[in-house]
């Protein structure tokens, strides 16, 4: 696999905890900007494509440590979520596939950005939400400190609202997604294809062996309760001789049930008991 041959000649050059990293700049970047607005130092570093062409360049890498907007609290908090996401992917592909997956998406993040006007690196946080949720699917994680949620239900949520903003600005948006998510196409589409395919392919036989399954014909059914000879194989069915009629019984209720007469079924209403 190509992975593994790249891996062997270049591997040793990967960054070990990048996500470590990544989040603590961003709260380092998070506290500046908190203490000292006067700096302006958000806007110094996001990704401007026109101002990386005047000679910014630093722009293409200082936009991964700008953070999101929020609260102390909420960035905090933020920052552990995604390190702890970070680290889940290392752990489980080694650190120099996790450093390629999160190098294919900066590329892709700053190619939307040259395409699109600008770019941050929210999207390609999802990225990551994305491939933690398709690898650990069921891992749960607790909403708003008390509400239990899989991660793939916020995964499915993350997609639902880029689906939206795509049509709202549909060639913006396109560009920004696919630029931001085309790492996690790039490692997981022939998995994708495969689960697809062979889902399908089960499915299909599955309706193939249940259509050569022979249906099984109900012989007998008590008009009472409507028991049948499928359900019950040991128990007795027999026609009432009283009845006007087909009529059908159990022996639970061959001598426990009002005759059906013809006047009475014409609405004469005449029936009779037995004892």
């Amino acid at each position: 696999m190509w992975l593994d041959k790249l891996e062997k000649k270049i591997g040793r050059y990967c960054i070990k905890n990048l996500m470590l990293y990544i989040t603590t700049l961003n709260g380092v970047v998070f506290v500046l900007s908190y203490l000292a607005p006067e700096l302006d130092l958000v806007s110094r570093m996001i990704l401007v494509p026109s101002l990386v062409m005047q000679g910014e360049v630093w722009r293409l890498i200082t936009f991964l440590f700008v953070p999101m907007p929020f609260s102390p609290l909420w960035i905090l908090l933020t920052l552990y979520f995604y390190y702890m996401i970070g680290t889940s992917l290392e752990h489980e592909w080694g650190s120099f596939r996790f450093n390629l997956y999160y190098l294919i998406g900066i590329l892709g993040t700053i190619a939307g950005a040259f395409l699109d006007g600008s770019g941050t690196s929210g999207f390609l946080n999802l990225s990551l939400i994305f491939a933690f949720a398709y690898l650990y699917p069921n891992y749960q994680i607790m909403l708003f400190f008390f509400i239990p949620v899989k991660i793939k239900y916020l995964a499915i949520l993350y997609a639902g609202s880029l689906v939206l903003m795509f049509s709202f600005s549909p060639l913006a948006g396109l560009v920004t997604i696919l630029g931001s998510a085309v790492n996690f196409i790039l490692f997981f589409w022939k998995d994708i294809y495969y689960r697809l395919r062979f889902n399908r392919r089960a499915y299909i036989s599955q309706q193939e062996f249940k259509a050569k399954i022979p249906k099984i014909h109900v012989m007998h059914r008590c008009t009472i309760c409507g028991k049948t000879d499928v359900e019950d194989r040991h128990m007795d069915f027999r026609y009432c001789v009283e009845c006007d009629g087909d009529y059908e019984y159990c022996m639970d209720h061959l001598y426990d049930h009002e005759h059906v007469k013809a006047d009475a079924s014409a609405g004469d209403g005449d029936t009779v008991d037995e004892n």
